[in-house]
């Protein structure tokens, strides 16, 4: 079966308001993806619980640290919607109370399944699985953490989801 016969995977990103977190989760997979050359396998997208942003373009420091690593981001903040259970196969929440916000979010006709991104970042006690919220830190060393978080669960998410290690 060629690559553009498969029926394509959709993967959603989810922080609390779509301009830190969830872009950097969404780029990263995008590039892990195409590092892999499954661009036709899979489609990758992000969303806000909350509504403050939507629209806007992502942090400046988010765009900073992405273009550090050679990626380039043109989305812009948008709110998850209940469609979004339906359309996509996996929704990653980047804490406790993204995924919280989500289970009850979540419609009864649900088909996506939900996972903590951080569950991901392999060798780490559960409560050091967090991917926290930059927005109210200084500078861009806090971008760059969830960068490298981001980088290693979404490599070890895809390796674990080709080998048929995960179900939707």
């Amino acid at each position: 079966m060629s690559k553009k016969s498969q029926k394509p995977k959709y993967i959603l990103m989810v922080c609390v308001d779509n301009i830190c977190r969830s872009p950097v989760a969404e780029a990263v997979m995008r590039a892990v993806i195409a590092q892999n050359g499954l661009q036709y396998e899979w489609h990758v997208d992000s969303a806000a619980i909350e509504a403050w942003h939507v629209g806007a373009p992502p942090d400046p420091r988010v765009l900073s640290v992405l273009g550090q690593h050679k990626i380039v981001y043109n989305g812009c903040a948008r709110r998850l919607v209940a469609d979004d259970f339906q359309k996509f196969d996996y929704i990653f929440g980047m804490d406790h109370s993204n995924m919280a916000s989500l289970r009850l979010l979540e419609p009864h006709y649900a088909k996506a399944n939900l996972l903590l991104l951080g569950d991901f970042l392999f060798g780490l006690k559960p409560t050091e699985r967090i991917i926290d919220d930059p927005y109210y830190l200084m500078g861009e060393e806090p971008f760059e953490k969830i960068f490298k978080q981001c980088s290693c669960a979404c490599s070890n998410f895809l390796k674990q989801a080709r080998s048929g290690e995960i179900i939707t």
